[in-house]
């Protein structure tokens, strides 16, 4: 996955990392888009999960540090 691009899984309430080759930051979202949970550098063979949420967005790792996201956030997708 590169820079500046994700990939936003709904419905989804958790997610794996099973076959994956490379760790990723996971956001677990509300229908508005309010940050849940942040979940980061997930790596391989891993699963995680957020009872409520409506959707997961799958970034880079280190993109939830860089941009200094946290449970509470709201976000504006394009």
């Amino acid at each position: 996955m590169s820079a500046g691009n994700g990939l936003l899984i709904r419905p989804c309430s958790s997610v794996h990392t099973f076959g994956m080759r490379y760790p990723i930051d996971v956001l677990f979202l509300n229908p508005e888009l309010k940050v849940l949970k942040v979940v980061d550098s997930l790596a391989s063979m891993r699963a995680v999960g957020k009872l409520g949420s409506s959707m997961a967005l799958e970034l880079p790792a280190g993109t939830a540090a860089k941009t200094n996201t946290v449970v509470g956030h709201h976000l504006t997708i394009k």
